[in-house]
């Protein structure tokens, strides 16, 4: 009984939400991306839900700046794969961060309140970027790409290096 118990738990525990029952229950859900970003301004103030892949990190003065690709989030609030993309956010934390964990190309799922707008100098251009203030972090596992399953290999062939069928 014990045993079905404890993994009945294991698998509602793999089965929720990215950020935290009541910070999600807090967040705003109206708002879209495309809205956010056409005017930061208008949400100052509302606790949103964002997410996407992480572009670049940098150290702050008094926190860590998070350069964040937006992806639509799925039903678990996990970024979605797809190249899809709705622009550019920033999230500012306000301390420091491991810089290893947050690498560019990491998928991230951000609660936090809407600052405004910043407008940082990329090359020659100035971009508009809406700024998060972060409440809750949810760091996502690197999904392996395809090139990096094992592939097959012919045991008949002798040679380990080819692999698949051989053309004579």
């Amino acid at each position: 009984m014990i045993a079905v118990l404890f993994s009945f738990m294991l698998f509602f525990q793999g089965c929720t939400y990215a950020i935290s029952r009541g910070m999600a229950g807090k967040a705003d859900k109206t708002v879209r991306f495309e809205k956010l970003e056409a005017d930061p301004d208008s949400f100052k103030g509302k606790l949103i839900i964002v997410g996407g892949t992480i572009a670049q990190t940098s150290e702050v003065n008094k926190g860590t700046l998070i350069e964040v690709t937006q992806r639509t989030l799925d039903y678990w609030g996990k970024p979605e794969r797809t190249k899809r993309t709705g622009g550019r956010f920033l999230v500012f934390y306000p301390g420091p961060l491991n810089m290893l964990a947050y690498a560019p190309g990491i998928d991230i799922t951000v609660a936090g309140e809407v600052l405004g707008t910043e407008s940082p100098m990329i090359g020659n251009k100035q971009y508009d970027y809406p700024v998060v203030l972060a409440k809750e972090l949810k760091l996502w596992e690197r999904e392996p790409r395809s090139s990096d399953k094992a592939r097959w290999m012919d045991p008949l062939s002798g040679d380990p290096a080819r692999s698949g069928p051989q053309e004579k």
